[in-house]
């Protein structure tokens, strides 16, 4: 574990406007499996709302309410100002953020369903090249995140950390679909996390053609979100299950996972052992579910200190 107050996090991914819009039915109960190669849906919506988002912006939004102040490596367009000043407002160091004045920032629109299952589309944004590799001074970097982003950028972060011997955390998340198998091998051989839910982590299993078991030797730490079920973390032989906080209410899952994230970086840099870790990352991630929107939560430290408690029948040095 890493230990040390003044290490500096690096978070890559996206930073994009999110279109939130609410499906009051269920998904499966329009979708006909024999009919699945002539797909042709039209969902009425109850609500829409446009928020601050993005896997970079998300992670970094959550690590400076637990007053860390993270790098936020990513690329924006020209309507970025609005989100600039937000990010700015919590701490955030945003010196690397290369703005692109050709282009929009990215938007994702994303559909959930009143069983939390989702459908969502992204718009990229621009696309620079050789950012990746000029965006930061790796010295000064303690540890990193990749979170999904454009391909090639989250492969060059993976070749330079490795290059410069920078741990990191590698999510490739929603952008999982866009790798080949050498391409997550390369990305995973050097990762010092391995971070997905079940279902992405059994995608990547199966693209890189190896069981779970020898997915875990790849890497010395590999997480396995399940929602609202919890979390599992394994690390060599051991397997450490973390039960799920309670939430006071599932308003919105978006950004749960970008959440959880946080969390978890935020128990490494402490030195927490794995299910403090774990349990810390679920607990933070509640707070998302609990309002609409991905930035739209607060806490104190002094709050979350006291619902740790509350949750986990065990006190949090933070």
């Amino acid at each position: 574990m890493l230990k040390n107050k003044r290490l500096k996090i690096a978070v890559s991914g996206s930073l994009a406007y999110d279109q939130i819009m609410d499906f009051p039915g269920r998904f499966s109960d329009h979708i006909l499996p024999k009919e699945i190669h002539n797909l042709n849906l039209s969902f009425f919506l109850s609500g829409l709302r446009r928020s601050f988002g993005g896997t970079a912006g998300n992670i970094a939004y959550n690590l400076t309410l637990l007053q860390e102040k993270p790098i936020i490596l990513g690329v924006a367009g020209f309507d970025f100002g609005d989100y600039r000043k937000w990010l700015e407002k919590g701490g955030a160091d945003l010196s690397r953020i290369r703005t692109v004045p050709t282009d929009r920032t990215a938007t994702a629109y994303i559909i959930t369903d009143q069983a939390d299952n989702q459908i969502a589309a992204f718009y990229p944004g621009a696309r620079p090249k050789d950012y990746a590799r000029r965006a930061c001074n790796f010295k000064e970097i303690n540890l990193a995140i990749i979170a999904p982003d454009d391909k090639q950028r989250m492969l060059d972060y993976a070749v330079a950390y490795q290059k410069h011997h920078v741990p990191y955390i590698f999510d490739p998340g929603q952008a999982l679909i866009a790798f080949s198998a050498a391409e997550l091998k390369k990305a995973v051989r050097g990762a010092k996390v391995l971070i997905g839910n079940d279902y992405e982590i059994k995608l990547m299993a199966d693209k890189m053609k190896i069981t779970l078991a020898q997915l875990v030797k790849l890497v010395e730490i590999l997480v396995i979100t399940k929602g609202g079920k919890g979390s599992e973390i394994y690390q060599g032989q051991e397997k450490v299950v973390i039960k799920p906080a309670k939430p006071k209410n599932t308003s919105d899952p978006t950004g749960a996972g970008d959440a959880y994230r946080a969390g978890l970086i935020k128990g490494l840099i402490k030195g927490y052992n794995l299910k403090a870790c774990g349990q810390l990352a679920g607990l933070v991630a509640v707070y998302t579910v609990e309002k609409y929107g991905t930035q739209t939560h607060q806490f104190s430290l002094a709050e979350l200190k006291k619902r740790y408690q509350e949750n986990y029948k065990e006190s949090l040095k933070i």
